[in-house]
């Protein structure tokens, strides 16, 4: 495995008071000179965003992210997030400049989550810039980030430190429903 990830939980906003996923996807891609480049997707998280705040919680099941091949699954999940002790990564944080949102109206807004994100036990102050887009009442998100290793306390083993990528790219796209929709 390469540049292998992380969380794209580390990103989150979401929209209006008591919002819920209606479809939610989380994804990021490591390119890299393996052979096998390393890719995974995670549908399983959960997002609430209080409309009147910007206020976010966002978690995501670690063992759900599903890889092409077992192998890397389950080396993702005991060499590296030890998500049997780790079993999820939270962010909790707030949408900067919120009131300037207008959830009524289509549109695209550059923004800006600051908060903090706790992964494999270690919490971390996290700043992160993304795009919300409104269209047709449903809100979706975009952002491209990198998580470095080292800073969650993710060792890489020494017998393939050269092949992985000691920085993840992140590339994160979700899709929102309000509650009840």
């Amino acid at each position: 495995m390469k540049k292998f990830f992380f969380l794209a939980l580390l990103l989150t906003f979401s929209v209006t008071v008591g919002a819920q996923t209606k479809f939610m996807t989380v994804n990021f891609v490591a390119e890299g000179p393996v052979k096998d480049d390393v890719k995974a997707t995670n549908n399983q998280a959960a997002c609430v965003l209080d409309g009147a705040t910007g206020e976010v919680v966002f978690q995501i099941a670690i063992k759900s992210f599903v890889f092409k091949k077992a192998l890397m699954q389950e080396h993702f999940n005991e060499n590296y997030m030890e998500s049997h002790k780790y079993p999820k990564a939270v962010l909790k944080g707030k949408v900067m400049d919120f009131a300037k949102i207008d959830l009524t109206k289509d549109g695209k807004y550059n923004v800006e989550v600051v908060g903090e994100m706790e992964m494999h036990g270690v919490k971390k102050q996290v700043r992160e810039k993304g795009m919300l887009e409104v269209k047709g009442g449903k809100i979706t998100l975009h952002s491209d980030f990198k998580v470095t290793l080292a800073d969650y306390n993710i060792a890489i083993p020494k017998i393939v430190e050269d092949k992985i990528a000691k920085v993840a790219d992140v590339s994160l796209h979700m899709e929102l429903a309000a509650a009840g929709k």
